[in-house]
């Protein structure tokens, strides 16, 4: 018998030998490896090096394969317990991943791409100095396969690579969705030319290196300021590059600046609008050409400000500038602060041209931050990190408007900027690869408005929108990889849409702030007023104005059962999810707390409708309000999002296997019941997955829902949510071509703002008393089932 297993195992060793790759095909695999790597590192130097005008970055990426060479014989010291497996590519493994994964920034790629150009440059080698006859058969068919596999590979790489992205799965606009069309706004669009003539001109310390429109062609010279207090590590080998390449440190940073400026006799508004963090060599403030060319046309002067000198660097590997998003927003109001002087020196160009009573922030990314600080800085008697700082600024900042904005790069007193009577706008794209979460809405929970004034806050979601096409110099690569094909654009606006829609809303935003021009409010709360002059896609937005009378913003306390307004309670029926919690986004918390209430009616046959549910076991959300007088002209308005978590966690986990003793029941005949019971189970979930199988191109239905309202003599209306509209599903995008692989889908809850006039409710309920209402009632009687979360619920004068 020992012998007989002795033979088999000889047997199993002898067909393994046969097959195993000799000397020949692993030096044709570690060169194979190494001549894909190697020419894919060229191609990403040279185009990282071109987009930077930087030969400096040759350099540095000659550096990075030096270190993988080095770092590929340590590690092959380090694991000489491989024993005897072929060194020569071992030693092309170590060099070749490292530099694979910093081309890709992930995993998956270089794994691929590392076995595809393994197989493929094994067998060519085999196949040139062995040749294809004297092969034995077995190893001629697994040369064929590792060919066929390494050239199959990096074909249907490169189809895959090539093609601008795939689709997902389909997605309904709930928006658009109503049979009742939403009418337009009986207006010129914002994004339509004004009657100015636009004239253009640059202002800088004239001494620019590197362009002549600050340097030695600007228009008007300004004189530098001292950055020093708001700029960190302008040291060590990258502050001596950035000092070496723009020839100034942190103490002697330039105003300069692009203007379009309307021709005519003004004075005008003044807008400012700021970049955000790329690379310093690749100018990013030459990107908002288009608006300028817009806001000037309509009589608003716009000044692109160049804050390239304190973004990133090649250099910054080395230690670079740290959380600078301060001295962005300062240098704004140094930017404020010299066209101040301007507006009163006589003979100058904008001499008595600027209202100084009507300005505007813009900022983008990190510049999105930036605008935020200012806005803070602006009213501050001092520096917030320092005091022997002063400030003494104190400009009309009326509106602040951040494109795709970080949050918290910067933290005032390591907490949150907070600013309160400005007006504040944010728009984030869906299809952000750079800042993939909406960081904005953080921000716009910390606006507030506290004094006799109207101000309003409104934030826009943009499905299909990415972060670089809003700066014409970014454009479609979010990420900085030159290897674009990557990432998935498939479901990517054009960039003459996405601008189109900034152009919409930026300039009607400023429109409204600047100019006084009303009529474009309603477009904040409902992006379908806009439908003649926007690009069709899914667009949630949100809307809180100082008129707002808050009933509940589930801030208040941690008792479920009440709400911000005192003496008022809640009640609830048949809920499978009701807690109050912090708002949770991709990266981080939103800061500020949310209703999530939950129902699910376990349909158990397909069949199954909404009709078929009786009344006793319908889910409702029922607020009580305190007996207020409410303006009879008012509108019921509240944020809503779908929360993607179980709708009946109690099905599973701490909740089910034991008694109330914590021991498990011992009776035979409910154990056999249980397994009856798990049996079942099995089933209806194996259907349960069948149908999930023939339904997975079926997009869900939008949420719907029941509002009811009851007055003082005991009168009720009921409407649905979807009256204004129904509640939009979670958008989900792939942002890599590698998520259709992994099934990696990006989502968070962004919330959208309901609105129900009074007005509008009375036409059909002209009794009911709109003055004296005792309860709110949520009643979830349209959907299988759900989670959902409210948040802002109160009463509003109408726009």
């Amino acid at each position: 018998m020992k012998t007989k297993f002795q033979q088999i195992v000889k047997w199993c060793k002898a067909q393994i030998k046969s097959i195993t790759p000799g000397n020949s095909a692993l030096k044709g695999a570690a060169w194979g490896l190494l001549l894909v790597t190697g020419l894919l590192w060229l191609v990403f130097a040279i185009r990282v090096t071109a987009n930077l005008s930087d030969g400096w970055v040759l350099l540095l990426f000659l550096g990075f394969v030096l270190i993988a060479i080095l770092a590929a014989y340590l590690t092959r010291w380090l694991l000489l317990q491989l024993g005897d497996f072929h060194k020569v590519y071992q030693r092309a493994l170590f060099i070749a991943l490292p530099l694979l994964i910093l081309m890709s920034f992930e995993w998956m790629i270089p794994v691929f791409l590392a076995l595809m150009a393994s197989l493929l440059g094994a067998a060519l080698w085999v196949l040139k100095n062995t040749g294809f006859r004297q092969l034995s058969p077995r190893k001629k068919g697994v040369t064929l396969l590792g060919l066929a596999i390494g050239l199959g590979g990096f074909i249907a790489a490169g189809i895959g690579y090539s093609r601008t992205g795939f689709e997902v799965d389909p997605i309904i606009n709930a928006a658009t969705s109503v049979t009742t069309p939403v009418p337009s706004l009986i207006a010129p669009s914002p994004a339509e030319k004004g009657p100015y003539t636009v004239k253009t001109l640059t202002y800088g310390s004239g001494n620019d290196r590197h362009r002549p429109e600050f340097g030695s062609e600007v228009d008007l010279t300004t004189e530098t300021v001292n950055g020093v207090p708001f700029i960190d590590d302008w040291d060590g080998f990258g502050g001596w590059w950035r000092e070496k390449y723009w020839g100034f440190d942190s103490s002697a940073l330039p105003l300069n600046a692009r203007v379009w400026y309307p021709e005519g006799e003004g004075p005008f508004p003044l807008a400012l609008i700021v970049h955000g963090n790329h690379g310093m060599q690749d100018y990013s403030d030459v990107g908002y050409a288009y608006l300028g060319e817009l806001l000037a046309s309509k009589g608003i002067i716009l000044a692109s400000v160049d804050e390239n000198f304190i973004n990133g660097s090649w250099s910054n590997i080395f230690g670079g500038l740290d959380e600078e998003n301060d001295a962005r927003g300062w240098l704004l109001l140094e930017h404020l602060r010299q066209f101040h002087e301007w507006n009163t020196t006589e003979g100058h160009r904008f001499h008595q041209q600027i209202d100084t009573a009507n300005i505007a922030l813009i900022g983008h990314s990190r510049g999105g931050e930036a605008v935020a600080h200012a806005a803070m800085f602006n009213t501050l008697p001092y520096y917030p990190d320092d005091a022997a700082i002063s400030f003494d600024y104190n400009y009309a900042i009326q509106s602040i408007v951040a494109i795709a904005p970080v949050d918290g790069q910067y933290k005032p007193g390591d907490t949150r900027t907070t600013f309160d009577n400005v007006d504040y706008f944010v728009i984030h794209g869906a299809q952000d690869a750079d800042v993939t979460s909406f960081m904005g809405s953080q921000q716009y929970e910390r606006v507030t408005f506290n004094d006799s004034l109207y101000y309003f806050k409104s934030g826009l979601y943009v499905y299909g929108a990415n972060h670089g096409q809003f700066n014409t110099s970014w454009g479609n690569n979010d990420t900085g990889n030159p290897f674009t094909g990557m990432l998935n654009l498939k479901q990517l606006l054009s960039a003459e849409d996405q601008r189109t829609i900034a152009e919409v809303y930026i300039g009607a935003f400023l429109d409204i702030t600047l100019q006084n021009k009303t009529e474009y409010m309603p477009l904040f709360l409902d992006p379908r007023k806009g439908a003649d002059w926007l690009p069709e896609t899914i667009y949630l937005s949100q809307f809180e104005d100082s008129n707002l009378s808050v009933v509940a913003n589930f801030d208040e306390d941690f008792d479920v059962s009440t709400i911000t307004q005192p003496e008022g309670n809640v009640t609830t029926e048949n809920l499978t999810v009701w807690k109050e919690q912090e708002i949770q986004l991709k990266w981080q918390k939103k800061g500020s707390r949310a209703l999530f209430v939950g129902w699910d009616y376990d349909f158990e046959e397909k069949e199954d409708t909404m009709e078929s549910v009786p009344d006793s076991v319908i889910a409702s959300y029922t607020i009580s309000l305190p007996p207020v007088a409410i303006d009879s002209t008012a509108a019921l308005v509240f944020s809503m999002a779908e929360s993607k978590e179980d709708a009946n966690p109690k099905t599973s986990g701490k909740w089910v296997t034991n008694d109330e003793n914590g021991d498990e029941d011992e009776d035979d005949e409910e154990e056999e019941d249980a397994e009856e019971d798990a049996e079942e189970e099995e089933e209806d979930e194996a259907t349960e997955e069948e149908e999930k199988e023939e339904d997975k191109d079926e997009p869900k239905e939008p949420i719907d829902l029941t509002i009811q309202l009851k007055d003082s003599l005991g009168q009720q209306i009921a409407f649905p949510l979807s009256r204004f509209s129904p509640l939009q599903r979670t958008l989900e995008v792939v942002i890599n071509k590698t998520g259709f692989i992994t099934n990696e889908k990006a989502s968070e809850k962004v919330y959208q703002t309901f609105y129900f006039p009074f007005e509008q409710l009375r036409e059909t309920h002209p009794n009911f008393d709109f003055t004296r209402i005792t309860t709110l009632r949520f009643v979830f009687d349209k959907n299988e089932k759900g989670v959902i979360s409210i948040d802002n619920l109160g009463f509003m004068k109408p726009l």
